[in-house]
C-alpha cells in the first residue's frame, strides 16, 4: 500500500502537483494533501487509486526488503 512519503516522491519525480495529482485521480487536493501530511489517514480505496495513478504514469514502488539502497527501505522509481 502506498505511503504518504511514497506519494510527495512519486510526484515529485513526476514534477506534479498536489492539484495534478487529485485532477488525475478524481479526488479532492484535499485529500491528497492531508494524506502527504499524514493528518488524516486515507481511506484504503483512495491509496489504491493514488497509487494506480501513479503506476500508470511509470512510477514503480519499492516495499520494505526491496534493493533500492542499503537499507532496503521503501521508495520509488520510474519503471524500467
Amino acid at each position: 500500500m502506498i505511503t504518504p512519503a511514497q506519494c510527495r516522491a512519486a510526484r515529485a519525480l513526476l514534477k506534479w502537483t498536489q492539484e495534478d495529482l487529485a485532477a488525475r485521480c478524481d479526488v479532492s487536493v484535499t485529500t491528497i494533501r492531508t494524506f502527504e501530511t499524514e493528518a488524516t489517514a486515507a481511506y484504503a480505496r483512495t491509496r489504491e487509486i493514488l497509487k494506480a495513478t501513479l503506476e500508470a504514469a511509470g512510477i514503480e514502488f519499492l516495499d520494505e526488503g526491496e534493493p533500492l539502497s542499503s537499507d532496503g527501505g521503501q521508495g520509488v522509481r520510474f519503471k524500467n
